[in-house]
């Protein structure tokens, strides 16, 4: 059974052990489970792009190191190119600053017969400015109603939402730091700010608790990952990807018209 999402409503806590997922599957049996549901996920991809109706935007939120670029690369990574983009919302530019928060995302929002994925996302509006006292509480908290409303509109509009939120427990999150730190390959992903941030677990728990109970809706739910196992992350985000897009049953457009006529032209 796929993971269920958070229903709507409903008051979240984070808990550190809940980062980990209680089944000790073997590696080998979930990277069998990843091969299936990526090859079903690639199959599914390929319609929806031909039929080029409705779209399909995921959201993956989570502390830095929880996996966002890993699951991006090993559940995405398969798929066609052509159907399928990636935007990653770092600290906002002079130009996005200048319109309003959600000025730069809704441009980024994938087109009819894509897949779009989004690495970080207008959620940062709920969770940085919140932490870092960026901007007021009278600003920031309207934002949910607001975010609730956007993704309403686009939800109405044949795109379909799956949000992410990539448990990790402060304890995984210090080994995959520690990692960069060994790697000279993975020097460029570490960021002193990591640190700041880390200090601060508290306070983001506190606002990744609200925004998880204040913006799971029927239309847009949120769903949290157990993510301090990579393998078991993976699987569990590509397993709830392909019963959405298998809800939605994207179909191949028919054969055009004058079939016959048209074989017999390239046949002379």
């Amino acid at each position: 059974m796929p993971l269920a999402p958070v229903p709507p409503g409903a008051q979240v806590r984070l808990r550190d052990e809940d980062a980990q997922h209680l089944d000790d599957v073997p590696k080998t049996e979930l990277a069998a489970r990843l091969r299936t549901f990526t090859d079903r996920l690639d199959g599914l991809q390929g319609a929806l792009h031909a039929e080029a109706k409705r779209a399909v935007l995921v959201v993956l939120q989570g502390r830095d190191a929880a996996g966002k670029d890993g699951t991006i690369r090993r559940v995405f990574g398969p798929l066609d190119p052509q159907g399928l983009t990636v935007t990653g919302f770092k600290v906002p530019s002079a130009l996005e600053l200048s319109h309003d928060y959600l000025w730069r995302i809704h441009r980024s929002v994938p087109a009819k017969g894509e897949i779009g994925i989004f690495n970080r996302s207008h959620y940062e509006d709920v969770l940085v400015v919140r932490v870092d006292h960026l901007v007021p509480e009278t600003v920031w908290r309207p934002r949910y109603e607001q975010i609730n409303q956007f993704e309403r509109l686009l939800t109405e509009n044949g795109v379909t939402i799956l949000k992410f939120f990539l448990h990790i427990s402060p304890a995984e999150q210090r080994e995959r730091l520690l990692a960069r730190l060994d790697d000279p390959a993975k020097y460029w992903k570490f960021d002193e700010g990591d640190l700041r941030k880390r200090e601060q677990w508290d306070a983001y728990t506190e606002a990744y608790e609200e925004m998880l109970s204040r913006t799971s809706t029927a239309e847009a739910p949120w769903y949290i990952v157990p993510a301090d196992r990579k393998p078991v992350r993976n699987v569990v985000v590509s397993e709830v990807v392909v019963s959405a897009l298998e809800r939605l049953a994207p179909r191949y457009p028919g054969p055009p018209g004058e079939l016959e006529k048209l074989r017999a032209a390239l046949l002379r």
